[in-house]
C-alpha cells in the first residue's frame, strides 16, 4: 500500500514525504502514524513531527532528524513493545504513546496491528491512571525530602535552594493530578489543566511562578506542599515486601 499523507502547508509537506521515504528505505515498516501539531493544523514556531513506526523486528529506536529543515522525532517499535508502553505509561499517568496512536493520522497500513494498536490506543486513552498504592507513596516521600532539601539550604545557598523548590513544585502539581486519578498534562499545559481540576491550587501555582523575591516563593511553595502532600518533609512509611532474585 502506498503512503498517505495529510494535507499539510509547506515546508511540512516536504518535510514528511522525505520522513516517509527516509523511514521506507531504512526500516521495513507495518506502519508509520504522524502525530503532533504540526499534523493538527496548529503548529508553533519549534513544533516538529511525531513519526511512530510499527515494524516487526525485536528491536526499538529513536531517531531525531530534520527534513526539509523541520525537525522530526521517529519513534520505531515492535507492536509488543507498543503494549508495554501503554501499560507503563498508564502506570505513571503520561498516555504519551496512546495519545500518539489514537490523535495521530495513519501514514503508511501494510498490516491489521496498525489498526489492532490504534483500537487499543484508544482504549487505553479511556481509562484513567492506574498507579498501584506504594507508587503513589513513594513518589510522595521522595517530594517530601526534595522540598526538605530546598529548606535545609535556604539560609545558606538560596540559589540551590530556589532551584530544588522549583523541582518540587513541579512534582507536586504533577501529583496532585496523579493523586486525582487523572493523567499528567504537558508542562506546556500543565499550570491550566490544574486550574481546572483545583482552582485554588492553580492560582498558587501560578502565584509561585510568578512571585518576585525567594522569600515568597518559599512561602507559595510551604501552602503547595501543605495543600497536595500534606507535610514538608520526613514521614514514617514502609514499602511492601517484594520478592527479588537470588
Amino acid at each position: 500500500m502506498a503512503p498517505q499523507f495529510p494535507p499539510l502547508d509547506e515546508p511540512y509537506r516536504t518535510a514528511l514525504r522525505e520522513a516517509v521515504d527516509f523511514i521506507t528505505a531504512r526500516y521495513d515498516p507495518l506502519g508509520i502514524v504522524a502525530s503532533g501539531t504540526i499534523v493538527r493544523g496548529d503548529p508553533g514556531p519549534t513544533s516538529d513531527l511525531d513519526l511512530y513506526v510499527i515494524h516487526a523486528a525485536p528491536w526499538r529506536q529513536r531517531v531525531q532528524r530534520r527534513f526539509n529543515g523541520v525537525p522530526a522525532e521517529i519513534f520505531v517499535n515492535p507492536p509488543g513493545q507498543v503494549r508495554r508502553y501503554f501499560a507503563s505509561d498508564r502506570r505513571d499517568g503520561r498516555p504519551i504513546t496512546a495519545h500518539m496512536l489514537a490523535t495521530g493520522v495513519v501514514v503508511l497500513d501494510r498490516d491489521p496491528v496498525v489498526e489492532d494498536l490504534r483500537r487499543a490506543a484508544r482504549e487505553a486513552l479511556a481509562q484513567p491512571p492506574d498507579p498501584p498504592a506504594w507508587a503513589l507513596r513513594f513518589k510522595r516521600y521522595m517530594i517530601a525530602t526534595a522540598f526538605e532539601d530546598g529548606t535545609d539550604v535556604a539560609d545558606s545557598d538560596p540559589l540551590s535552594a530556589d532551584m530544588i523548590l522549583h523541582v518540587a513544585v513541579r512534582e507536586m502539581l504533577r501529583y496532585r493530578f496523579l493523586s486525582a486519578n487523572r493523567p499528567i498534562p504537558r508542562d506546556k499545559d500543565l499550570l491550566r489543566d490544574l486550574e481546572t481540576l483545583d482552582a485554588p491550587l492553580g492560582a498558587l501555582a501560578r502565584a509561585f511562578y510568578g512571585a518576585e523575591t525567594f522569600a515568597g516563593r518559599r512561602a507559595l511553595a510551604e501552602q503547595i506542599a501543605d495543600a497536595v502532600i500534606e507535610t514538608r518533609g520526613f514521614f514514617e512509611w514502609e514499602s511492601d515486601p517484594q520478592d527479588v532474585p537470588d
